[in-house]
């Protein structure tokens, strides 16, 4: 089945806006930590993604509730609106506190975007096609995050940071204004329920939570890595002498092409052989690729590494909410994927300071090999817990 099958308008349009989304993320993150480096220490860098991950936590819930109260667009909308005012706050603030306060803002108005989108394309995509519309979505947001990572690049030879971050700012709202102008307000219900059945009591938080397990442990594991190694990888190349400064804004832009050139694959893969299967293979070449830049010095090779960790690690995503649509009712998408971006919130609140932590007491190695157990560690669960995924109950 090809992308020929996606037909829905409305999930066309959750495309369009997570790649704007992804765009303004790829700028922005590009130059984050370059940006911080000349106002704080590692340690407060690293506690800063706590702030971030704070607002994950905090507003996931209220999202699903928000989706299912007052519709996806409307969610869509506030969300993009806060990102973008967040996005733009955020360079002209130099006090701690403030910086924070807005790191939460932007963490909490990115998992409204996140929730609403999952929850529009779980409910429009069915069993034979719900892998390759999840794949799609973070074929989306990774184009964005390789568009938005190169103009960054070229943007920093005339524009000061700040006017970067303005800039990404601006890409939201045309996203935000895509969405007030073209999706549906019932777009979050499926061609074969109705808004009423939605509403409908569903299965217990606990039991959901449960159920759904191995997908929250993959965005766990996840948001851990992602949040801490965009902040001290780039700090760690520069510091060792292996890449000059102005190369390390093009990371994002190799680890998201990798996400993008392959999550198709593996999602595909997944629906043939087992999702939790494809998992335990992405994190297994996942974490050699991180062992990889304990040894290299070439920047061509360590390109190489970035894309095929991207391609991997970032590609469990895509296929770990395809297994949760599997697993969980359509009335119970919004709160399974508030829970996984719970969780995915929890992983970003430990992973700035710890690996900052680590970093700042052991060094950039120790940190590289704290990463490659991170992913170790959640392989050996999976294979532990691989009867959650529905393919392998049946062939059970």
């Amino acid at each position: 089945m090809g992308f020929r099958s996606i037909q829905d308008r409305n999930v066309k349009l959750v495309y369009l806006t997570i790649f704007l989304l992804g765009t303004g993320y790829g700028a922005s993150l590009s130059i984050t930590a370059l940006h911080l480096k000349g106002l704080f220490d590692e340690w407060q860098i690293g506690t800063l993604g706590t702030w971030f991950a704070g607002g994950i936590i905090a507003m996931s819930l209220p999202a699903g509730a928000l989706v299912r109260r007052f519709s996806a667009k409307t969610t869509l909308i506030l969300c993009l609106a806060a990102y973008a005012a967040s996005v733009v706050l955020f360079p002209l603030l130099t006090s701690y506190w403030a910086v924070g306060a807005v790191r939460s803002v932007d963490g909490a108005a990115s998992v409204g975007v996140w929730v609403a989108c999952e929850t529009v394309l779980l409910a429009r995509s069915d069993k034979h096609n719900k892998a390759l519309v999840m794949s799609v979505y973070a074929m989306a947001i990774a184009i964005g995050y390789v568009v938005g990572s190169g103009m960054a690049r070229a943007l920093v030879l005339w524009l000061s940071y700040r006017q970067v971050f303005f800039v990404a700012g601006a890409i939201a709202i045309v996203s935000a204004i895509v969405v007030l102008a073209l999706l549906d307000r019932d777009a979050q219900v499926s061609q074969t329920e109705s808004a009423e059945s939605l509403k409908e009591p569903g299965e217990p938080t606990a039991s959901l939570l449960w159920r759904i397990k191995t997908s929250c442990m993959a965005t766990c594991s996840y948001g851990y890595f992602q949040a801490a190694v965009v902040l001290f990888l780039p700090i760690y190349l520069v510091k060792s002498g292996k890449v000059e400064e102005k190369d390390t804004v093009l990371i994002t832009a190799f680890f998201a092409g990798g996400m993008l050139v392959f999550s198709s694959l593996w999602a595909r893969l997944g629906d043939r052989i087992g999702h939790l299967r494809v998992i335990t293979l992405l994190s297994i070449i996942g974490l050699s690729m991180i062992l990889g830049f304990v040894f290299l010095s070439s920047w061509p090779l360590m390109c190489i590494a970035i894309f095929i960790a991207g391609a991997t690690l970032a590609s469990i995503s895509p296929v770990s909410l395809a297994l949760q649509g599997h697993i969980a009712h359509p009335r119970d998408y919004t709160r399974a994927n508030a829970l996984f971006n719970v969780c995915y919130g929890v992983g970003m609140l430990l992973g700035p300071p710890i690996s900052g932590r680590i970093v700042h007491d052991k060094g950039g190695e120790v940190m590289l090999y704290h990463f490659a157990a991170l992913w170790l560690g959640f392989a050996v669960l999976t294979v532990v817990f691989r009867r959650d995924d529905p393919r392998a109950s049946k062939a059970a």
